[in-house]
């Protein structure tokens, strides 16, 4: 790694469309979990840090290599955003990139987490998103944006849409308080880049039915090297 590197790993204990989820139990294991794992076995960061305004979360996952940073009250609410908690953090840590690796995301794989932040540290962009690159066909506000209506083309020959995913997110700590600062909002200032991560590792746990996706992947993946593929019988 050529930049210095730190994780923040956000956790909110006071959700409320899935309550206190961040300690809420999934596949074996407490959301807060997967992240914290992911930075650990990813093995690129400086340090790793769990941002949260509960001390009995942040005292319960601090270990050696996993630190707690203790968000302020004002920006614990529900109406607290990346922008105010990033750079109240980074005006505390020092380090080129954060790299947000968010909870709500418990289906990324470490290969992917690496490979992200070598794509950050072989660039030069202020911010990183990890986007899905879907070739489907997209409307906004009711017209086509990667499509013709005069014509249906395969699906293989559309030119893709990609998403923001919110699993990974990195930003140059420089040019965010540069930005923050001047009035300028650094979550999607600067020079952007895009890292494309696989569909089944983009859920992003906002509901109940998001939750209970995310579970059934989970069975799956654990029963992909056991349950053999069967098909119907043709005669």
């Amino acid at each position: 790694m050529n930049k210095k590197y730190v994780a923040m790993i956000p956790a909110r204990l006071g959700s409320q469309r899935i309550p206190k989820k961040n300690i809420r139990f999934l596949g074996g294991k407490p959301l807060i979990k997967y992240p914290i794992d992911f930075c650990l076995e990813c093995d690129f960061f400086d340090s790793i840090w769990v941002n949260t305004e509960s001390e009995e979360l942040g005292k319960a996952v601090e270990t050696e290599k996993v630190h707690f940073h203790r968000r302020p009250p004002e920006l614990a609410s529900n109406t607290a955003t990346n922008r105010d908690f990033t750079y109240q953090f980074l005006k505390v840590h020092d380090c080129d990139y954060v790299v947000m690796v968010n909870p709500t995301s418990p289906l990324l794989r470490v290969e992917t987490l690496k490979n992200f932040v070598a794509y950050v540290d072989e660039n030069d962009f202020d911010v990183v998103f990890s986007v899905v690159s879907e070739k489907t066909e997209c409307f906004c506000e009711g017209k086509p944006v990667n499509f013709s209506l005069k014509e249906k083309i395969n699906s293989q020959f559309l030119t893709p849409v990609d998403r923001i995913a919110w699993a990974i997110t990195a930003w140059k700590r420089d040019s965010f308080i540069k930005m923050q600062e001047s009035g300028i909002n650094p979550i999607f200032g600067g020079k952007i880049g895009l890292f494309s991560i696989p569909k089944d590792e983009s859920c992003d746990l906002d509901t109940l039915e998001d939750w209970n996706i995310a579970e059934g992947m989970i069975v799956a993946r654990n029963n992909k090297n056991t349950d053999n593929a069967r098909y119907m019988d043709l005669g």
